[in-house]
């Protein structure tokens, strides 16, 4: 066996984690970072109806790009078992279907997207004074969504081969570029939307050049010929299963978003949804590194399942719900000793710094169970069993969260809102590890 993946099979798994996860943790933290950059970038240079109109049609855009998100996670999971099984040939067959497919869908939905641009933007709030500014972002930015799409496809691909340091690079090139082209275009040309929208497009395509370069230098297993593009019904339809899981998720969130801004709105006004946002962006940064654990723990998981290496797959499990439970603690600990001053980071509104402590309290209170779960769903798609995975990745938003959003606020106002988060979280958690547990045991006695 050759590549980066052969360690896989024979390094010491704490160690071997470590190396996985460090550079996808790093990886979500310079993601998470330029966007809050990016916002205030917008903000200063342009306008608050520059920032408003970006959020507009961000969703249309990052839900085609998530396309590619999803085919990179299903072929991934394939590309690791069957490397790990020495089936290269299946290997170069996935990834070459994985460009096919990421590329087709989304230009069917760039597409689509061009031609009911005028019923679209209106549709997700782009109206009046936002209209034109957010008409010109979702243009522009919608031509490199396809470019996008292949970038996170590959990115995923790049960390299954074994090589998550070059997995960082993808994503932290496009983050560093999109920077500097809006210093350029927006503060010291003063392209104002269009250039906004350039810098963001331009930087996907800093991203594609370098996952191109990656697989045309042989630093990978995957070596492509022309026969691997052409779609193979079983592969594309194991990609499909295994990526929907991605594609429902994001749904799912987007619902709970939706949900909980409307609840708090009623129920708090707005102060209530800017607490919300705040509890948002901590959630985006404060969880990376338990976000990267999980990220490395699936092509480890994937690669030792697919070489039928049982040891090495419990001792797998066992280590990254160790250290993401270990890492979630120290963020609940963290975020309840400064809990009384994080608001002050955002915003000195009063209202909002008096909501904001205790909700914050709530919401991150079941946090050092949140590896457990991410862990086990996990598991669940490295191993290529869609469906569980799926109904797993569910269990937290859809089965628990959404329905208990419905109750809770009816007997507690708005602090049943709050504590919707960390009973869904417990709810999960306890069925998670009961599915992840029998899992195992049968794995283990097979």
């Amino acid at each position: 066996m050759k590549g980066g993946s052969a360690s896989f099979g024979t390094q010491a798994i704490p160690k071997l984690l470590i190396i996985q996860a460090v550079p996808a943790s790093i990886g979500i933290l310079v993601m998470s970072l330029n966007i809050l950059i990016d916002t205030i970038f917008v903000g200063q240079w342009i306008g608050a109806n520059a920032i408003a109109a970006i959020n507009v049609v961000l969703p249309v855009s990052f839900f085609i790009a998530a396309l590619g998100m999803a085919i990179g996670l299903g072929g991934s999971s394939i590309i690791s078992r069957s490397i790990g099984r020495n089936d290269f040939a299946r290997a170069n067959k996935t990834f070459g279907n994985q460009i096919v497919l990421t590329f087709f869908l989304t230009i069917s939905f760039v597409i689509f997207g061009l031609l009911f641009v005028e019923t679209i933007i209106p549709a997700f709030g782009g109206k009046g004074a936002l209209y034109e500014p957010a008409k010109i972002y979702y243009t522009i930015v919608l031509y490199g969504v396809p470019i996008l799409g292949y970038c996170m496809m590959g990115n995923n691909v790049i960390r299954a081969v074994g090589k998550p340091k070059n997995a960082m690079y993808a994503m932290m090139l496009p983050s560093i570029s999109n920077l500097i082209l809006d210093y350029i275009l927006i503060y010291i040309f003063d392209f104002g939307m269009y250039g906004a929208a350039w810098a963001t497009t331009l930087s996907y395509g800093v991203c594609a050049l370098y996952i191109l370069y990656f697989f045309n230098s042989n630093r990978s297993e995957l070596n492509l010929n022309i026969g691997d593009f052409k779609l193979n019904k079983s592969i594309t339809k194991e990609i499909g299963a295994l990526g929907s899981v991605t594609l429902v998720r994001q749904g799912v969130v987007s619902l709970s978003v939706l949900l909980v801004n409307n609840l708090l709105i009623s129920l708090g006004g707005e102060s209530a949804v800017a607490v919300y946002a705040i509890i948002s962006r901590l959630l985006m940064f404060s969880l990376f590194p338990v976000l990267g654990i999980t990220q490395g723990f699936i092509p480890i998981a994937s690669f030792n399942y697919g070489a039928n290496n049982k040891k090495r797959v419990e001792e797998v499990i066992r280590t990254a719900v160790l250290y993401a439970t270990g890492f979630a603690t120290l963020v609940f600990l963290m975020i309840n000793i400064f809990s009384n001053s994080i608001g002050d980071i955002f915003t000195n509104e009063p209202l909002v710094l008096e909501k904001a402590p205790a909700a914050i309290r709530w919401v991150f209170a079941a946090t050092p169970v949140v590896g457990v779960q991410l862990i086990g769903a996990a598991y669940y798609q490295a191993i290529g069993k869609a469906l569980p995975a799926l109904l797993l990745t569910l269990t937290r938003q859809g089965f628990f969260f959404i329905p208990l959003l419905y109750i809770f606020p009816n007997f507690l106002g708005i602090n049943g809102v709050w504590l919707a988060f960390p009973i869904a979280e417990l709810l999960a958690t306890i069925v998670t590890s009961s599915f992840l547990i029998y899992e195992l045991r049968k794995y283990l006695n097979s």
